[in-house]
């Protein structure tokens, strides 16, 4: 099993001198599932977006299999093929039905051509149960709906390593099961990714590996049974907080 993805002392501070991401490390193998939990704030979506590019480290170093990533010479275009990101508000073009959703990076990043772009969306599509909207334009989708064409959008690029940044907490409640077991699927098939979740039951059934962060550091780290028998009192007094308005014990948001 290799590992694809290090993330060496990474640190974030935002314009204001907040320091968001204070120094944190951790490694990602192939076809391993880590779980990223933590109080709002706490810096665990700043790591996905320093991972893709989409705001730039202020320190560290990161590499995907081996390749230092954070460079000036690193082609971002190319490097967000290769780490895919699912987001919390789906960021799907609204002036596309769901099949030009998807097919539009297939044949300008990758240079596919039409017909292959939308097999390629249809296999994709039907893995997420979506066939049946590929007409449709994401006004007409509900938020579940959206999140999975989401899901679908970043499959079809073929990715190592697959972020997912909240990617229920826009949803309305009846709707995050079917997000969720989407995203079991895709953990269930080894695909290799790290999920920023607030939803603790499904990262303690889902994550080969949690990572706990708080005020921007790695606070605790360890498997999944961590949620169930966590080993320092930042992680107790967190999990205890969730317990009490009922998050750890919701059956994976249904």
């Amino acid at each position: 099993m290799g590992r694809v993805l290090d993330v060496e002392d990474l640190h974030m501070t935002y314009a204001g001198g907040v320091h968001a991401v204070r120094g944190i490390s951790f490694e990602v193998n192939q076809g391993e599932s880590v779980a990223i939990i933590g109080s709002s704030g706490s810096g665990k979506s700043t790591v996905l977006r320093c991972i893709n590019r989409l705001i730039e480290p202020t320190g560290g170093k990161i590499f995907l299999k081996g390749e230092r990533i954070n460079t000036p010479h690193t082609d971002v275009n190319d490097l967000r093929s290769r780490i895919g990101m699912v987001f919390q508000s789906f960021e799907l073009f609204a002036h596309l039905r769901v099949l030009d959703n998807i097919t539009l990076g297939l044949r300008h990043v990758k240079g596919m051509s039409k017909r292959d772009a939308e097999d390629e969306a249809m296999s994709v599509l039907e893995r997420v149960d979506m066939l049946d909207r590929v007409g449709a334009y994401p006004g007409n989708l509900s938020g579940g709906q959206k999140q999975r064409v989401a899901i679908a959008r970043a499959l079809a690029m073929k990715p190592e390593v697959l972020l997912f940044d909240e990617p229920t907490s826009a949803l309305d409640p009846e709707l995050i099961g079917s997000v969720l077991e989407t995203i079991r699927g895709l953990a269930d098939e080894g695909m290799t990714m790290i999920v920023v979740t607030h939803e603790i039951g499904f990262a303690r059934d889902v994550a080969d590996r949690i990572i706990y962060m708080d005020q921007g550091v790695v606070a605790e780290e360890g498997p999944s049974s961590i949620i169930n028998d966590p080993q320092t009192d930042r992680l107790k007094k967190f999990l205890s907080s969730l317990h009490e308005d009922g998050a750890v014990e919701r059956e994976n948001g249904e």
